[in-house]
């Protein structure tokens, strides 16, 4: 599996901190009469692919990782990650719901399973000859898209705050201009803080408003972005439009943590701090039937409390009047939430259909997750969305600092949230019809190339 040089962009934490917790590693082991495993031809490939994007001088790897003899240093901790899952920092279940996501950064059961013979085997070099040659990488500051697609179209930067190194969260909300004059059909769009930024934003959600009559702003209704710490972007199927509304401005309300989350938190005063938003756009004469948004969806049922050393679970419903395609989906929450998922229920049959498991959330690792456009969920009107989430307030949760605490639900980082943000594109019965007809065809088409 290749993943392209955007992810130079990701912007996060090390790949090691605290936080994470282990998963039940699935791995075949090497046996001393198994088939000899070399870095440079089975393995440098993989950690080129996957590793050294984060793993380098500048980026957000806690060390470098552009050698066999960085390889080779650190082959014991590779391993450990690698076979638990826990790097690349992807933690979309393999094996409950929907697989096929763009952009999937997890590595394949095969992969893994090379990682782990090379460092059983005593981690060889071979033949140098095999290596292949060094990818060419992207600055470590750059948008993640930009290998994809250029430059963004349109950045905005939020104005400049300091980040003391203590204290309590904090909440900066400028409202900037976008400077496009014309209604435009977004393709792709990231969220960055910049540079030691990243260790203290926690989230940074945008809207776009426009001057009203009064003197202030009014919402257009329409959403930007949503980031959170390690959030890679968010792209846009083709055929659809996330509106980037003409002459708007983009309202900003980003929550920030004094010191910083993790290991690998500056833990210093963060001098003008700032956000980035890049927005690449469809051509000015794309063409579209269908619009789609982004919006929070809240999953409580009442209110979210944890006792000390207690648990918790959440669970909210959604239904729509008219059918949609759920293109991408997002659980949120803070240090206590251990796992979510998505699923559908038809009303017309009772049948439930699960649709995404994070059994392994990472606050520090927040990713949308989006469907390939043939497999997104077609959800006719009136049946339900089902969105769950699991708590875990004890020490068992490496998460928790003190389990002695009651946790209520809130904004700060101590607190608890429950919702999801969710893609959806809006469809009426004609077009949710024809989608519907569309993959059946090509279901039987595959069948029929089968036989």
């Amino acid at each position: 599996m290749h993943l392209p040089n955007w992810r130079a962009g990701v912007v996060a934490f090390v790949a090691t901190l605290a936080i994470q917790s282990g998963v039940a590693a699935q791995v075949t082991f090497a046996s001393n009469d198994a088939a000899e495993v070399t870095y440079a031809k089975h393995v440098a490939t993989i950690i080129q692919n996957n590793c050294m994007v984060c793993h380098r001088p500048g980026g957000i790897g806690p060390m470098d990782l552009l050698s066999y003899e960085d390889a080779r240093r650190y082959a014991r901790r590779i391993r450990e990650q690698v076979s638990n899952r826990l790097m690349p920092p992807y933690y979309y279940d393999n094996d409950i719901g929907i697989q096929q996501l763009e952009h999937d950064m997890r590595l394949s059961q095969e992969q893994i399973n090379t990682v782990v013979a090379w460092v059983d085997q005593g981690a060889p070099l071979g033949d140098p000859a095999d290596m292949p040659p060094m990818p060419n990488l992207v600055d470590t500051e750059e948008f993640m898209f930009t290998a994809e697609f250029g430059e963004p179209d349109v950045i905005v930067s939020s104005t400049a705050i300091d980040i003391p190194a203590n204290g309590l969260d904090m909440w900066h909300r400028p409202i900037v201009p976008v400077g496009v004059p014309e209604d435009r059909c977004i393709r792709a769009i990231q969220v960055r803080p910049v540079g030691a930024a990243k260790g203290v934003v926690h989230h940074a959600n945008s809207t776009f408003q426009r001057p009203n009559d009064s003197g202030g702003f009014e919402a257009t209704g329409d959403r930007a972005s949503e980031y959170a710490m390690g959030k890679l972007g968010e792209l846009i199927p083709e055929g659809v439009c996330r509106i980037l509304p003409a002459n708007s401005y983009v309202a900003w309300d980003i929550h920030m943590f004094p010191g910083g989350l993790g290991a690998a938190a500056p833990n210093a005063v963060i001098e003008d701090n700032v956000v980035d938003m890049g927005i690449w756009l469809w051509p000015a004469d794309y063409q579209y039937e269908y619009k789609q948004d982004l919006a929070l969806y809240g999953i409580r049922e009442g209110e979210l409390v944890m006792k000390p050393h207690g648990t918790a679970m959440t669970q909210g419903f959604q239904t729509f009047d008219h059918p949609v395609r759920i293109d991408s989906f997002q659980p949120h929450g803070h240090l206590r939430l251990r796992t979510a998922s998505l699923e559908i229920l038809y009303p017309e049959t009772g049948r439930i259909e699960v649709i995404s498991m994070v059994s392994n959330w990472s606050a520090v690792w927040h990713q949308s997750h989006t469907y390939q456009s043939d497999v997104a969920p077609l959800v006719p009107a009136g049946a339900v969305l089902i969105i769950k989430q699991w708590y875990d307030n004890t020490d068992h949760n490496p998460n928790v600092v003190d389990p002695d605490m009651w946790v209520d639900g809130g904004s700060r980082t101590a607190d608890e949230m429950s919702h999801a943000w969710i893609a959806v594109t809006h469809l009426d019965e004609e077009g949710y019809q024809e989608l519907v007809e569309e993959r059946q065809a090509n279901q039987e088409r595959r069948i029929t190339d089968q036989d």
